[in-house]
């Protein structure tokens, strides 16, 4: 069964939003560096529309980032990565903000994501603490 659009270019954006967090740059920064302006790029992260291939080719030549993963969530962000650590990740907090019944906008998920896959690439134990506490701050 194919995918519909919407539900392709949310998953995407999230994906960029990850890409993104982890790198350490602003949604600005990010655009100037794949050449799009702000506001696409933000509508990019949001899931509203697909990212043109001049970009998705930036980004990867920019960053090296799969795009691969960016596109359809296969194989790792970048080579080396923890690519089974990351969909746990995705899947726990899915799970959480499901029980909870809590919100948040597709952007903020990718920077909590980020935040817990950096502890994780760091060795850090993330307590549930403190996945509550990232919650918190991105909360609408």
């Amino acid at each position: 069964m194919a995918r519909d659009s919407r539900s392709v270019f949310v998953a995407m954006g999230a994906r960029l939003a990850i890409s993104r967090n982890e790198l350490g740059l602003t949604q600005a920064a990010m655009a100037e560096a794949i050449g799009v302006s702000h506001r696409a790029y933000h509508s990019y992260e949001k899931g509203q529309r697909g990212l043109p291939v001049e970009a998705l080719v930036a980004l990867g030549d920019s960053f090296e980032i799969d795009i691969a993963w960016v596109l359809l969530g296969t194989k790792a962000i970048r080579a080396g990565h923890d690519f089974d650590a990351l969909k746990r990740i995705e899947t726990e907090l899915d799970q959480h903000l499901t029980s909870e019944g809590i919100k948040i906008k597709s952007e903020k998920r990718g920077a909590i994501i980020a935040r817990w896959y950096q502890s994780h690439v760091e060795g850090r134990e993330v307590s549930d603490d403190d996945v509550h506490t990232w919650i918190e701050l991105v909360r609408e």
